[in-house]
């Protein structure tokens, strides 16, 4: 499979929509609980810009966006402005075939010139892909939030995973 890595755009946001809602609905990996729409989504689309900390990246395949990775706000206080929170979403049918990797590839690529000092991810355990793929990007888990979130009838526990950029 062929497919181009790029920022988003606007005219992105349904098919990433949609691409997200696969995992509230099917996947413990996010603790949203309700699908969105496109509006509903709309103010988290609106944090990111083409430079600077907070960046979305997608890729395409044949007009399709088959995956993204961003980096968005790790926590709202000042203090916390030079770490970020990654995260990766690649669409069902897409996954096992290095769609994850060119996506982090070019985020840590472009967050490597920006003023991030350090990236943190928050896996839903069991995950041992996303573990496999954040490890095989220099995170190490720093700890585990255990029974934190509640989907589909029971307990999640949540690792976070650091990454040292800059």
């Amino acid at each position: 499979m062929t497919f181009s890595i790029r920022s988003a755009t606007a005219s992105d946001l349904p098919q990433l929509t949609h691409l997200y809602n696969f995992y509230i609905e099917r996947v413990p990996t996010t603790f949203d609980i309700d699908p969105y729409t496109p509006e509903t989504r709309l103010p988290w689309f609106q944090q990111f810009s083409e430079t600077g900390r907070y960046q979305l990246l997608v890729a395409e395949n044949d007009g399709e966006v088959v995956g993204y990775a961003c980096s968005g706000q790790f926590k709202a206080k000042k203090a916390y402005e030079t770490s970020v929170e990654v995260s990766i979403y690649i669409s069902e049918n897409h996954q096992g075939q290095g769609v994850g990797r060119a996506l982090y590839n070019a985020l840590f690529d472009r967050l490597t010139t920006e003023d991030v000092h350090r990236a943190y991810a928050s896996i839903t355990l069991p995950n041992e892909a996303s573990c496999l793929l954040h490890s095989k990007f220099g995170f190490e888990p720093v700890g585990v939030f255990q029974e934190v979130g509640r989907k589909f009838g029971r307990y999640w526990d949540v690792g976070l995973f650091e990454k040292k950029l800059n």
